[in-house]
């Protein structure tokens, strides 16, 4: 089962505890949420400075967590940072000396961990951007247990990106460790290895846990291939090879009925043993299935949302794969642009590389925003441009974004 920490149903509030939300699923269930944005902007609660890194805020047990590297030449530390979540007050910070290559330390080039952690269980989870694994306790920062898998396996440097997820009684890390470690299942209370499976390059798609034909299934794109596996073992159910590119698998799966959407590639799911099957498009060379290779689309009912890789926002029929209507109002039409999109109440919430957040409404119709806010500087320079890429966190009514220097805390209560 996925970390997933609710408050009192009387309060309605909840957690962010991972990548994507208490679901892993990119939506957000939480009421009393604004509608529409003062005009003078969002009330912003607290910033507090922090490194490099693309990995998103996590929100559990009052505390917000944010993991970064500093750049310190010659010397390189990632570190999580442990906020008071109401007043962003520094609980503690846990570090540890991590080899960068020389390139880190160009200025304005910035680099860091891309993985975000996870907590369940008044413990939080990290996979750091070489493969040093750590379980922390989150009331004090202290260590439970560390896994350095540069001991044991070939990790690609900075090649760690993809985001831990927790099955019962496993930690699952999707770090192309080699040989035949891929994907490594750990206990998640000791460390010790219990599984591994896969002999290929992690790509930069964080893995999900689905149930399908009444099997759980942990769904993983690599940059070789797209696989099935049953997450209590390692055991492959299904795997289709399909080569992509570092620079286009980043979107992670989305799972909804019976369909698997990966980026612009929809599946349909069933059989016994679990099998896949391609619905479109008919081509599937990578550019025509890759939607974005910045971001995660969203599916709701018959349809599906999704930014294209120029930043144009897209309404496809999720049974054909028709583009339904486009708009280049969100942000501007760039190279790397990127769009996230959260469900909340009967609207959206869009944060953009610009560092905006926007409430509107999707629909088969059309795109209607209702106000938009700045709230972070884009920093990561790319193309001439700087860009926001680590997706915010929703928790407690309440947004939490972060760039390169800083984090924010911006209130979302109605």
């Amino acid at each position: 089962m996925l970390g997933l920490y609710l408050m009192t149903p009387e309060s309605l509030a909840t957690d962010w505890p991972q990548f994507r939300g208490p679901n892993r699923d990119g939506m957000w269930q939480e009421t009393g949420i604004l509608a529409s944005f003062p005009k003078a902007g969002l009330k912003i609660r607290w910033r507090h400075p922090v490194g490099g890194g693309f990995s998103s805020p996590v929100v559990a047990q009052g505390r917000v967590f944010v993991f970064d590297v500093e750049l310190t030449k010659p010397t390189s530390r990632e570190r999580l940072h442990c906020f008071e979540e109401k007043t962003g007050k520094v609980l503690w910070i846990f570090s540890y000396e991590e080899h960068y290559g020389e390139w880190t330390f160009v200025p304005e080039r910035g680099a860091g961990p891309t993985a975000t952690p996870i907590v369940e269980a008044g413990r939080i989870y990290t996979v750091g951007a070489n493969g040093w694994v750590h379980c922390l306790d989150v009331k004090t920062g202290k260590i439970f247990w560390e896994k350095n898998l540069w001991n044991k396996y070939t990790v690609e440097e900075m090649g760690c990106r993809p985001s831990p997820l927790i099955e019962g009684s496993l930690l699952i890390v999707f770090t192309g460790a080699k040989p035949g470690a891929t994907i490594l299942a750990l206990d998640k209370l000791t460390g010790a290895e219990v599984w591994k499976a896969l002999d290929e390059h992690a790509s930069n798609s964080s893995p999900i846990v689905i149930t399908s034909s009444g099997r759980r299934q942990l769904i993983v794109w690599t940059d070789k291939s797209l696989a099935s596996l049953e997450p209590a073992t390692g055991r492959i159910f299904w795997r289709e090879l399909m080569n992509t590119s570092n620079n286009d698998d980043v979107a992670a799966p989305v799972f909804w009925e019976n369909r698997l959407l990966i980026s612009g590639l929809l599946l349909e799911l069933g059989g016994d043993p679990p099998a896949a099957k391609f619905l479109w498009p008919e081509n599937r060379a990578p550019s025509k299935r890759i939607l974005c290779n910045t971001s995660t689309p969203l599916a709701k009912d018959e349809y599906i949302y999704s930014c294209r890789s120029p930043g144009e926002l897209v309404c496809l029929e999720a049974a054909t794969g028709r583009q339904i209507w486009s708009t280049n109002s969100v942000t501007t039409t760039k190279n790397g642009a990127s769009i996230n999109i959260t469900p909340q109440g009967d609207g959206y919430f869009l944060f953009t590389d610009e560092g905006n957040l926007i409430r509107a409404r999707l629909s088969p119709a059309g795109y209607v925003e209702l106000s938009r806010s700045h709230l972070i500087d884009p920093t990561w320079p790319f193309d001439g441009k700087k860009f926001v890429y680590a997706p915010p966190a929703f928790a407690n009514r309440h947004v939490f974004a972060r760039n390169e220097t800083e984090v924010v805390c911006a209130s979302l209560e109605n």
